[in-house]
């Protein structure tokens, strides 16, 4: 008898290339290119009083001889268009990260147990799964917390907020592109197998201090807001699909 099978969640994942990234002053997507502004940064700071400043820089392909303060985090742009995590339609940009990095006022490395300030081709391991290739353009984030603020962990989760808002601005406009002119499509399938061996895939994430955190089920793919953190949880397992996992719900602040 032929084994039978069950679709219980679609994902589709739509990618669009970035060609060109330049500022202006707004934010927009158009013929692979897309522009950002930095107009609402003064703006942001007023809501964030461990935040001394916030610098937007947007880093070509192959620039990485440059200095860079302690790397806090690499994000893709990405965005639901329909459907919560794991399902509907996700759109994303390729050819382009954002790299979140930090320091203080007094010139302390927000770090943990080890900052990777330096220059940045030899902090960041290019051409690998999460992390832009050479041919990537970067566009990076860089945080200045108060003096004393880079170990506090409500400072440092604040940078990270600050950084998912400017990024919002983006993903805003990416919901909004033609859905026809995507560069790429995949199609995924959550789906149980009957009479075929269950498996389950288990990783081990950090939950144990202001850098060793993990963000879970975000209102956006590899967002911040919405999300739970993996020590406020208690570090307790959690169940993830196959595509809420693909489709950004775990989120790693390391």
């Amino acid at each position: 008898m032929k084994d039978e099978e069950k679709v219980l969640r679609r994902l589709v994942i739509k990618t669009y290339h970035i060609e060109e990234i330049r500022l202006g002053n707004n934010v927009s997507i158009h013929d692979n290119c897309l522009q950002i502004s930095t107009a609402n940064i003064d703006k942001k700071l007023t809501n964030f009083p461990q935040i001394e400043k916030i610098e937007i820089e947007i880093i070509p392909p192959k620039d990485h001889k440059r200095w860079t303060n302690s790397i806090m985090d690499i994000i893709p742009i990405s965005t639901k268009v329909l459907g919560r995590l794991g399902e509907g339609i996700t759109h994303t940009l390729t050819g382009v990260y954002v790299v979140l990095t930090g320091v203080d006022a007094a010139g302390v490395q927000v770090a943990e147990f080890g900052s990777s300030e330096g220059i940045l081709k030899e902090q960041l391991c290019l051409n690998k799964a999460g992390t832009p290739a050479d041919e990537d353009f970067i566009i990076s984030v860089n945080i200045t917390l108060k003096a004393g603020q880079g170990t506090n962990r409500e400072a440092i989760l604040k940078a990270h907020q600050a950084c998912d808002l400017f990024i919002q601005e983006i993903r805003e406009k990416l919901k909004k592109v033609d859905g026809r002119s995507y560069t790429e499509k995949h199609e995924f399938f959550d789906k149980i197998r009957f009479n075929k061996k269950k498996i389950a895939i288990v990783k081990q994430v950090a939950g144990q201090g202001a850098m060793y955190d993990n963000q879970l089920l975000p209102q956006e793919p590899s967002g911040f807001a919405g999300g739970r953190s993996i020590i406020d949880l208690g570090n307790v397992p959690i169940v993830l699909t196959p595509n809420e996992y693909r489709d950004g719900a775990l989120r790693a602040m390391t």
